[in-house]
């Protein structure tokens, strides 16, 4: 544990622009503690909700809010995992075996399956973000924070089940991971769920995360035979946006259950309710 500080150091600064410091020793520890996945998506989530909370206690337009969250994110965690996306989205639609298309994904030039995941990435967030207008400031610092540990959750996720498809980061963090190096990051997104109320959007906002990591898990093995860094970094922004609207349809639904003409209660009461 007297490596906890510099592994945590070293996720954060891989996953960020905060002025950390980067050396060899932190990315050393960082690279064998997939632990601190979540908890750097603890501090980041609760930065980029910042200007969310903001926005909703002014109050400011909903597309306002939007636009202020996905430059939160971007100013914060950068856009090397957005490049990870234009990648896999080049690698999509290419033809062609796992070496084509990994070599399709290292060309600097940005192709029109690139363009499109990409495009699809940014306005996922920032719709997510107008979404979040419409919540209570609790809910959505909470639902903020929550899919940002979620698409954490996805980056463990696939750095503990998946194999490198060739030496490059995907062998430097997944082949010195074991599966069981899981357990530890999702025990650690408990807490998120605490976070959201009603807890539901949380739940549905992290089981979201990880059902994305294990979709680009089984393509990753069939289409690129294993997992590259772009695989990683593209499942941190994909989850991120699946993360958030499963959030926000969940939270939607947790408030407004009809149960009458005049009333509605929420799922969570309704489980609350039920004689298990």
């Amino acid at each position: 544990m007297k490596e906890a500080p510099t592994a945590i150091r070293g996720a954060l600064g891989f996953l960020s622009r905060l002025p950390v410091g980067r050396d060899e020793r932190a990315w050393e520890a960082f690279r064998r503690a997939p632990w601190t996945l979540p908890v750097a998506g603890y501090l980041l989530g609760g930065l980029a909700a910042v200007p969310v909370a903001v926005g909703v206690l002014a109050p400011v337009p909903a597309v306002t809010v939007g636009l202020a969250y996905l430059v939160a994110v971007v100013a914060l965690t950068g856009i090397n995992h957005f490049d990870g996306v234009a990648d896999l989205g080049d690698a999509a639609v290419v033809h062609g075996d796992a070496e084509r298309r990994r070599e399709v994904m290292g060309d600097t030039t940005l192709g029109v399956g690139g363009t499109l995941a990409l495009a699809a990435v940014v306005v996922g967030l920032a719709l997510a973000g107008a979404g979040l207008a419409a919540l209570p400031v609790a809910a959505a610092v909470g639902l903020v924070v929550a899919a940002e540990v979620a698409a954490k959750a996805a980056m463990a996720t696939l750095v503990a089940l998946g194999s490198a498809a060739h030496d490059g980061f995907g062998a430097a963090v997944a082949d010195e991971t074991p599966p069981r190096g899981l357990v530890t990051p999702l025990v650690l997104t408990a807490p998120a769920v605490a976070l959201t109320l009603p807890s539901l959007a949380a739940l549905a906002a992290l089981a979201s995360g990880v059902t994305v990591a294990l979709a680009l898990l089984w393509w990753a093995r069939g289409r690129l035979d294993g997992v590259t860094g772009d695989v990683v970094g593209g499942a941190n922004e994909l989850a991120r946006v699946a993360a958030l609207h499963a959030g926000l349809v969940a939270w939607r639904a947790d408030v407004a259950v009809p149960v009458g003409p005049w009333e509605s209660v929420g799922l969570g009461e309704v489980v609350a309710w039920t004689p298990w």
